[in-house]
């Protein structure tokens, strides 16, 4: 059987999640947001519990009630991923199983992080975690977070389970992955939004993004354009949003989504501990960055 070239679409967004004053999980909020990065920002697909989404800080229980609310509100228009990565690979097997009961169409793993263990034990956490379900998996290769990268080698292996579809790259190893995806059926995604331009030129096929909450569409805009041969708009469109693809993380970026989503009136909250709420010459800046992007967020008071 011919694997999907796309199997989660163009644009994907990791998800934040939406907290009521009181820090309790927002349900409904969640919901909305979810519709609006399907319905306006043209998202092909939503990562939900990723680190963006707070996962660190949120219950299983927390993590498996956001999957229902979301394949309910958009689960028929998009795919829902369900971030289930842990340094624990019984416990990323549990979150896997959690996450396909609740309706989960696929799963985000990332490199087991902190524990630092060597190529063979990714391969027996990858392979044992993708055995466990029926859903597709996008492999998370981060090692500025994890402190291990996912080896050449080590892909090109675990490419060969039938299960492990594609990969989100925040390595950036453009030669290395070059050879995967030469090599192997496996879609990668970039993981740095700045960086999905570059990306697709050596093969990639979308973007896992986090500006992508307040720039979707013409994110969408910039893959399609480049997709159809139409490099000088695809350019144009980098250029334009660049300032916003690289703004959101001058802090964490879930602090500064947050932000931008709060001023737009849209569903987000506060962060929660040990993250901290962005600053009033932080949200400020992030008006300025969108603003040179061609969004307004409008006027901080």
């Amino acid at each position: 059987m011919t694997q999907d070239p796309r199997p989660f679409g163009r644009l994907l967004t990791a998800m934040v999640t939406p907290f009521a004053p009181d820090g309790s999980l927002d349900v409904d909020g969640a919901q909305k947001l979810a519709a609006h990065l399907v319905d306006h920002q043209r998202n092909d697909a939503l990562v939900i519990s990723g680190t963006g989404g707070e996962s660190p800080t949120t219950t299983d229980a927390e993590k498996e009630t956001l999957i229902r609310a979301v394949v309910e509100a958009v689960g028929d228009r998009a795919r829902i991923v369900a971030g289930v990565g842990t340094n624990n690979t019984a416990h990323t097997v549990e979150l896997a199983r959690s996450a396909e009961k609740a309706g989960a169409h696929g799963l985000l793993v990332v490199t087991p992080y902190y524990n630092k263990p060597p190529q063979s034990g990714l391969i027996r956490h990858f392979t044992t975690v993708a055995d466990a379900t029926g859903l597709p998996v996008m492999l998370y290769d981060i090692p500025h977070r994890s402190g291990v990268p996912i080896a050449t080698e080590t892909l090109l292996r675990l490419a060969e389970h039938p299960a492990i579809v594609a990969v989100k790259d925040a390595k950036g190893d453009l030669a290395g992955s070059a050879r995967v995806m030469a090599q192997s059926n496996l879609a990668y995604y970039s993981g740095e939004d700045a960086a999905t331009l570059p990306w697709l030129s050596i093969g990639a096929v979308g973007v896992v993004g986090t500006s992508t909450h307040l720039i979707g569409a013409p994110t969408q805009d910039m893959i399609s354009a480049y997709e159809r041969g139409e490099t000088a708009t695809a350019l144009a469109l980098h250029r334009q949003l660049l300032p916003l693809f690289t703004g959101i993380f001058r802090t964490q970026g879930t602090i500064l989504v947050k932000a931008g989503l709060t001023l737009l009136g849209l569903p987000a909250g506060p962060v929660r501990s040990p993250l901290v709420d962005a600053t009033e010459a932080e949200t400020n800046q992030l008006i300025e960055d969108a603003a040179a992007a061609g969004l307004s967020l409008g006027a901080h008071d």
